[in-house]
């Protein structure tokens, strides 16, 4: 394994796999995964909802518990399997840019659905379109509390006590476009609260209403509004206008490349590096393929074991290392929790953070060795292990360590937890 095809397995993919090295040169290898990627099997939104509102105790219970495993359990393995490393981190960004949280019963049933549909078929097409596709998914709709935002001069808000929500209002313009750096106010947040509402969630079949986005005009705010002063026209058509705006918007460009070169880069990433990111989105018109190719295309990218891993992203890499395929994937499941990142249920909106102060804490640390050296009883170590795991970023200490060890499992451990085990 060459020096770049190993950096690439662990900064652009998921981590090396012993039955699929990295090809010597990765390039073409990055590219040829910059491609729309399928809508993925699984329950839709109307048996989702019925599994939400089954009367029966036990049967919701068995339906809920059902639905959310076999959407975790898929997701795991993909991430376990995958030869499409790159595509499917890609896919993983995206859907923590745009945040929700499983920590609620709804949320936990649609976590999995929301990123399956609304995030991954969309994520190398027009941020527009990505962006559009989440804010009218049930999850996000429900997450933000968008669903009860009510015009206060509208039908619906004349009769009902409940009025106007800014949830997401705030965070699309705080985290998901322009951020504050575009120098918005508090009445664009109302305005842009103000336009999207009737944005809410159908009732369902049983209702004649679909089970996932539905424009309730009975709630919509009538009349224009100006939102970072651009008056745009009531109705669901004004929403639509509104967040295209944002998604096209200069500021938003930049602050999604800022993100994306901290991502792929490091922390706090050169502003040259940035720039170009920036500009690939600017002169695309917000296209997130371009972006790709951009990022794969910068040469500050290429700098090995610039980033300290996640609790996510290092218990994939250790896990695809060792061989350890779809049957692990309920260990995978269960691990992310231990090591303090329990999967699609973030503390915030902002999503899980993206830098090595937020992880390189002691006890997060020791409880991937404490998990490390558990694996390691069961795991044999060989060349072939050192080389689909590090190959030729672990450090000749390490390697040197690793073979005079006592034992296979202190061998494998040494491997497991070597600080550049902990970087990507």
């Amino acid at each position: 394994m060459t020096p770049e095809a190993a950096h690439a397995a662990v900064r652009f993919g998921l981590g090396g796999k012993p039955d699929a090295p990295v090809p010597d040169d990765p390039r073409p290898w990055l590219l040829a995964q910059l491609r729309p990627m399928p809508v993925l099997d699984g329950p839709d939104l109307e048996e989702i909802r019925k599994a939400r509102f089954e009367d029966d105790r036990e049967a919701a219970l068995r339906l809920r518990r059902t639905l959310v495993e076999g959407e975790t359990t898929a997701w795991a393995a993909r991430m376990l399997t995958t030869d499409a490393a790159f595509a499917e981190r890609w896919a993983e960004f995206w859907g923590n840019h745009f945040a929700i949280s499983r920590r609620s019963i709804n949320l936990n049933l649609l976590a999995g659905h929301f990123q399956r549909v609304a995030v991954r078929p969309l994520v190398f097409g027009s941020f527009e379109a990505l962006m559009l596709s989440v804010y009218r998914h049930p999850a996000m709709l429900g997450y933000l509390d968008q669903a009860g935002s009510i015009g206060p001069g509208s039908r619906a808000g004349q009769r009902r006590s409940r009025g106007l929500n800014e949830n997401l209002a705030r965070e699309c313009l705080e985290l998901h476009s322009v951020t504050p750096a575009a120098g918005y106010t508090q009445a664009d947040v109302t305005a842009l609260a103000r336009i999207l509402t009737g944005w809410s969630i159908g009732r369902g079949a049983e209702h004649n209403e679909p089970a996932g986005f539905i424009f309730r005009a009975a709630g919509h705010e009538p009349g224009p509004k100006t939102l970072m002063g651009r008056e745009f026209p009531e109705g669901e058509a004004g929403g639509v206008a509104a967040l295209t705006m944002l998604a096209n918007h200069p500021a938003t460009h930049r602050a999604l490349a800022q993100k994306l070169a901290a991502h792929f880069v490091q922390d706090d990433p050169p502003p040259a590096a940035a720039a170009r990111i920036e500009a690939a989105l600017r002169n695309s018109g917000g296209d997130l393929a371009a972006a790709a190719r951009a990022v794969i295309a910068e040469p500050e990218a290429w700098r090995p074991l610039a980033k300290l891993r996640s609790a996510q992203d290092y218990a994939i890499a250790v896990m695809r290392g060792l061989g350890l395929g779809a049957p692990a994937a309920p260990q995978l499941v269960q691990v992310l929790g231990r090591l303090g990142q329990p999967l699609w249920r973030p503390p915030a909106p902002t999503g899980w953070p993206d830098d090595a102060a937020s992880w390189a804490v002691p006890e997060q640390l020791m409880r991937r060795v404490e998990w490390a050296n558990e694996l390691a009883a069961r795991a044999a170590f060989t060349p072939a292990l050192t080389e689909s795991f590090l190959g030729p970023l672990a450090r000749a200490e390490t390697v040197t360590a690793a073979r005079r060890a006592g034992s296979a499992r202190e061998a494998v451990l040494l491997l497991l937890a070597s600080p550049e085990a902990q970087r990507r």
